[in-house]
């Protein structure tokens, strides 16, 4: 099957960069979300910033945004090819989410959640089609970040595979094969223990956030140093994953360290509050 029609279930930062790119690849897109109208807008202003920028036309800005239908009920989603869920890192919340598309979309419908840690099997259990579900974890800023993991649960059918690899190309995307459902994938696994290392070095008095970050970015040539890093994905998602490789590894080297459940408390939690681990730990 080709994957022509897609539904966003979550109007965030992710939702929104998703339902972007997709439009923009040529797909069809229902964006459903309590604040769907707001991410539209930002959408349009993304693609106008873009037309500026000369980097797309007018008419193909309004070629996307033609693609583009917001919605607030769920049941609009009943016919398109895939659904991709992009709402808060709760496993509660989006097994429930899951639940409520089983009933209302075709079986034929594939499910994927774009979650980037929780296990892929545990939701496809609660969405009754674990052979036709999977992990699509994109990238935030979605419109920059080209990569896309394709995770397999352990009940993934194969055969769903290649039309979402295709789909993936198609918006211009590229796409690794996630074979195993692990924690944290491939990305994370290594990129949330590192940030939560670079936390370490601060509490112990080796060196300060802007110096690491410098060392990073110089040193190793990454384009961001860890503590940006913590401020453009926020402390508290950082947080809720270290908290779950802690329990899934059963390991408490995963544990989040002080510093982070400290600024949590104190609402300190990056891009979100604007108010970062620089002025933090000033």
């Amino acid at each position: 099957m080709g994957i022509k029609s897609i539904g966003v279930v979550g109007s965030g930062v992710m939702g929104a960069g998703i339902t972007q790119a997709a439009a923009q690849g040529g797909v069809d897109v229902i964006l459903r979300g309590r604040f769907a109208d707001d991410a539209l807008k930002r959408i349009e202003k993304q693609l106008a910033r873009s037309v500026e920028k000369e980097r797309i036309t007018e008419d193909e800005k309004a070629a996307a945004l033609s693609r583009i239908t917001v919605t607030k009920d769920l049941a609009a989603l009943k016919d398109v090819d895939l659904v991709i869920e992009a709402v808060k890192e709760d496993l509660e919340y989006k097994k429930q989410v899951f639940a409520e598309l089983d009933g209302i979309c075709d079986e034929r419908t594939l499910f994927a959640t774009n979650t980037s840690s929780i296990s892929v099997t545990e939701l496809a259990a609660a969405s009754g089609r674990p052979e036709r579900f999977l992990g699509l974890h994109f990238f935030n800023p979605v419109h920059i970040m080209k990569l896309v993991e394709v995770v397999s649960g352990e009940l993934t059918d194969p055969d769903i595979l290649p039309p979402v690899f295709e789909f993936a190309k198609a918006i211009g995307r590229i796409a690794v094969n996630v074979r195993k459902d692990s924690p944290g994938f491939i990305v994370n696994r290594l990129l949330v223990p590192y940030l939560n290392e670079a936390v370490r070095l601060v509490e112990e008095g080796v060196a300060s956030p802007e110096d690491i970050d410098t060392a990073v970015k110089l040193g190793l040539n990454y384009p961001m140093g860890p503590f940006q890093m913590l401020d453009m994905g926020g402390v508290d998602l950082t947080v809720t994953v270290l908290e779950y490789f802690s329990k899934e590894f059963n390991d408490t080297g995963y544990a989040p360290r002080a510093t982070l459940r400290r600024m949590l408390r104190a609402g300190r939690t990056g891009q979100k509050s604007g108010k970062g681990f620089y002025e933090y730990n000033e």
